[in-house]
């Protein structure tokens, strides 16, 4: 049987949880999904990869009377058979191509570290990992702003209060550096100096970014909260207009922009909107495609193309011409 041929409902071999049940109880140093968990560089990258181990514990629990979730499954139990039907099963349910390969390379990392904890034989773990992508693409998500809407933004940042100059050098470097949130909320004051920052990427990678228009902001911002002692770029201020001596939190960022947006009627915002818009603005304004890749921390140029949102505004003008009114 081919791989693809699991895809079909009628493919579809029930896992038996019961007989997954772990024989001895693990110690928590010697459990595969923790220690492969344990093993990611960022707590992202944790929440995501544990999100996509319980719903593929799910899966392999579904039908049964015993409910499963990722700490419940004895990962070392799993094989071919149980890892063929649990990729069918998340084919089937219609889960995005990537986010199907983002749990089965969950999957993979966890049987992975059973392998090297001797819990299971290489044969085995070689067999059990040997599951074909899913194929297939979804429209891309997210969206560039317009100028406009990046100025909207601004403008609904009142720079006479401390919160206002703080948001308003918060849009101007995720729009002006295409800065994650995680990033951002990661930087020290002693990482800017000269027009420059010292960003913190995914992986433990650093990458030196330009402020460039964003310096006017930036430069507002630290001196209204020069009287904080406190290593963080950005900080937290209170309904009172006061600075709190504590690092933002990624989530924060998420609120903030979700807040400036309502109030400049911008629709469809998130912090990853901002980067998307600053990596389509470099491309259409004639910027090498490996430069952008560079500086927006991208380990491939073609992660950096799937940012890119020019292709919808010239595909929009192009249908413009063939009007019949």
């Amino acid at each position: 049987m081919q791989h693809d041929d699991l895809a079909s409902s009628d493919a579809l071999v029930p896992v038996d949880a019961g007989a997954l049940a772990p024989v001895e109880q693990l110690r928590r140093d010697r459990q595969p999904h923790l220690v492969y968990l344990a093993s990611l560089t960022t707590e992202k990258g944790r929440r995501a990869m544990r999100g996509a181990l319980d719903a593929i514990a799910a899966e392999l629990g579904a039908g049964s009377e015993r409910e499963l979730d990722a700490d419940t499954v004895p990962w070392h139990l799993l094989r071919y058979q149980h890892t063929q039907a649990v990729r069918a099963a998340l084919v089937a349910a219609r889960y995005a191509p990537a986010t199907v390969n983002r749990m089965l390379a969950a999957l993979r990392g966890v049987l992975r570290e059973a392998r090297r904890l001797g819990l299971m034989s290489a044969e085995d773990c070689v067999a059990a990992c040997d599951l074909k992508a899913a194929r297939g693409e979804r429209l891309p998500s997210g969206r560039a702003l317009s100028r406009a809407e990046v100025l909207a933004l601004l403008e609904v940042c009142d720079r006479r209060t401390r919160a206002g100059a703080r948001n308003a050098a918060l849009v101007s470097l995720l729009y002006g550096c295409g800065l994650r949130r995680a990033e951002a909320v990661a930087l020290d004051c002693e990482d800017y100096a000269a027009g420059e920052l010292k960003v913190r990427g995914k992986g433990g990678k650093e990458r030196k970014a330009f402020v460039g228009g964003a310096a006017g902001a930036l430069d507002a911002w630290l001196a209204a909260r020069s009287h904080v002692d406190a290593p963080a770029l950005f900080l937290p201020v209170d309904r009172l207009d006061r600075v709190q001596a504590r690092r933002l939190t990624d989530q924060a960022v998420f609120d903030i922009l979700k807040r400036l947006a309502v109030a400049a009627g911008v629709e469809g915002l998130t912090p990853h909107n901002m980067r998307r818009t600053f990596i389509t603005e470099l491309l259409d304004r004639g910027a090498d495609p490996i430069t952008v890749q560079r500086m927006a921390g991208h380990a491939q140029v073609t992660t950096t193309q799937k940012y890119d949102r020019r292709g919808e505004d010239v595909q929009r003008r192009a249908a413009d011409l063939l009007r019949l009114d």
